[in-house]
């Protein structure tokens, strides 16, 4: 009977929806169906349970009607015997059942207790169904069913699945991440501290120059050469070389003509203003501390010597996009010592002239001037014969003072240049080649200098003729070393085996040569403390001249 009538409620339900508009009735119908739905889900859940408290043990009957009318009793064909544990029914006797379905065993779990193993027997009506069982949301269980023989079900041993709980990370790893991105991110930071010094610095190394570039151009009278200019400066200025605004109108009104050598540094040309030839060194962007010091020290206050290259200006030109370092000098065409000492051959005047001319323009560097506007001492750094230019009169000057260091007298401290650029492999005395050398004793410096100018003179003296021989241009150590040596090639030649260059057999019998040749020895020996001084060599070639009636 409540089947009947909610099937006449819902017969009476699709009645009225004849009455509803179309797009209602679809409404409707939906709303029925999911309804209908829900119902049956919710239904199917108990399903299970109540079989099992019916069905088990009992044998399943089903009534059918005759044509008589009376009821027929259809009993199967086949009986199933079953193993029953806490499911028994109350006319079981040693834990067995009979049923006309299916053996099960099921093991369940209910709000988080131990499992429970429960078997017996299933009816045959749903038993199909409930054998595919996976249980509901309030239930752990599963349940394996068997029909292949007696008892078959005490072979079953269903398990639960595991929980799904929730995988918790060890908090090893957070804290290992943490670390990680705690790391990356300071050194990062770091980084760009770092960068901002730098820049910070870079513009700093620019002090005059950059302040000065959207200035105008100062006026130079016409007919004002250089020598004027500078004479001027020297005469009435502070001694440290062209004011500012004179510089950079030099800088902007030359003109480029050829280039005339390269180097690590960067380029060398020749240009032209107003008519007169100078050389401008143009320095790579990386350069820049280079650039930097070699102006500085050129504008040192009583820095201009003979001996030393005319400093005559120093600027920096460009866009945004692109910088050039301009360092323009006097030119001279006769180019470097290398250069002159490869295509020329001397006699003993030349020689003399242009080892004094050379320790000249090297003492003046070394030496300090006490004064209300004094002179700091100065070291090379870097002393070679591609840094020493040659006049067209036959006499040295000193060039290349990208490394230089000086020394503070007040302070008693040396000032070295914040620059990656090191000296030459080639002329490294010893103690810098084994890091011996005690960089904050100014000393040390200078006789570093004076090791390499001893090579210098060797260079010199062997394109001197004596007897009408005369040896072909060397590099120093050019039969001992490769022809770009490595710091471990010198340190092996000059440290362990402490080798020097070999002198021709000619110069025993030439009394210049010989002498020149014991100077040499004194400048390179292998303990600093033991090398003559620049102002020693000067007075010992100036001696030498004196006595083969040579002027100097």
């Amino acid at each position: 009977m409540p089947r009947a009538a909610e099937g006449l409620a819902m017969a009476g339900r699709l009645r009225g929806l004849r009455k509803v508009p179309p797009w209602g009735r679809t409404c409707w119908t939906t709303v029925l169906i999911l309804l209908g739905l829900g119902s049956i889900n919710s239904a199917n859940a108990n399903v299970l349970d109540t079989m099992l408290l019916r069905n088990s043990g009992k044998v399943t009957m089903d009534s059918r009607k005759e044509d008589s009318g009376s009821s027929v009793l259809v009993v199967p064909e086949r009986m199933l015997w079953c193993h029953c544990y806490h499911h028994c029914p109350e006319d079981s006797t040693n834990n067995t059942c009979r049923t006309d379905g299916y053996c099960f065993t099921m093991v369940e779990e209910e709000d988080g207790g131990p499992p429970m193993l429960t078997s017996g027997c299933l009816g045959l009506v749903g038993s199909e169904f409930q054998c595919r069982d996976t249980g509901n949301s309030r239930l752990r269980r599963v349940l394996e069913c068997c029909t292949d023989q007696d008892y078959c079900n005490r072979d079953l041993h269903p398990t639960l699945p595991p929980l799904n709980t929730p995988k918790y990370v060890d908090s090893s790893i957070h804290h290992m991440a943490l670390f990680i991105s705690v790391s990356v991110c300071s050194i990062v930071l770091l980084l760009l501290i770092i960068f901002c010094y730098f820049r910070y610095k870079r513009q700093e190394l620019r002090p005059r120059y950059s302040m000065g570039l959207e200035q105008d151009e100062t006026y130079i009278p016409p007919g004002e050469s250089l020598k004027d200019l500078i004479e001027q400066s020297q005469s009435s200025g502070s001694g440290s070389g062209l004011p500012l605004l004179v510089q950079r109108t030099i800088a902007k009104q030359i003109q480029m003509v050829k280039q005339i050598g390269k180097g690590r540094y960067g380029e060398v040309w020749m240009g032209r203003w107003r008519g007169e030839r100078v050389a401008v060194k143009v320095f790579f962007t990386t350069e820049e501390a280079s650039w930097f010091r070699e102006t500085e020290i050129y504008q040192t206050v009583l820095m201009r010597h003979e001996n030393i290259l005319g400093f005559i200006a120093a600027d920096i030109k460009g866009t945004g996009s692109w910088t050039q370092l301009y360092l323009i000098t006097d030119y001279h065409e006769s180019g470097s010592l290398y250069d002159y000492l490869k295509s020329t051959t001397l006699d003993t005047r030349a020689l003399l002239r242009l080892a004094y001319s050379a320790v000249s323009g090297l003492c003046h560097l070394h030496t300090e001037i006490f004064g209300t506007q004094g002179k700091p001492a100065i070291a090379h750094r870097d002393l070679k014969s591609k840094n020493i230019l040659v006049k067209k009169n036959g006499t040295c000057c000193i060039a290349d003072l990208g490394l230089a260091v000086k020394f503070i007298s007040d302070t008693n401290e040396v000032d070295i240049p914040p620059n990656t650029r090191v000296g030459t492999k080639r002329y490294m005395p010893p103690e810098v080649l084994d890091e011996t050398l005690n960089r904050s004793h100014f000393q040390s410096y200078i006789m570093a200098d004076m090791y390499s100018f001893g090579l210098i003179l060797w260079e010199i003296a062997r394109r001197c003729v004596s007897g009408g021989i005369v040896e072909e241009y060397q590099l120093p150590y050019h039969d001992l070393v490769p022809t770009d040596p490595s710091y471990e090639d010198m340190r092996e030649v000059v440290c362990i085996k402490r080798q020097r260059p070999s002198f021709a057999n000619r110069w025993t019998s030439d009394e210049c040569l010989r002498q020149m040749g014991k100077l040499m020895t004194e400048c390179w020996a292998h303990n600093p403390a033991s090398r003559l001084t620049a102002l020693r060599v000067k007075k010992t070639l100036a001696k030498m001249s004196e006595s083969q009636d040579i002027k100097l």
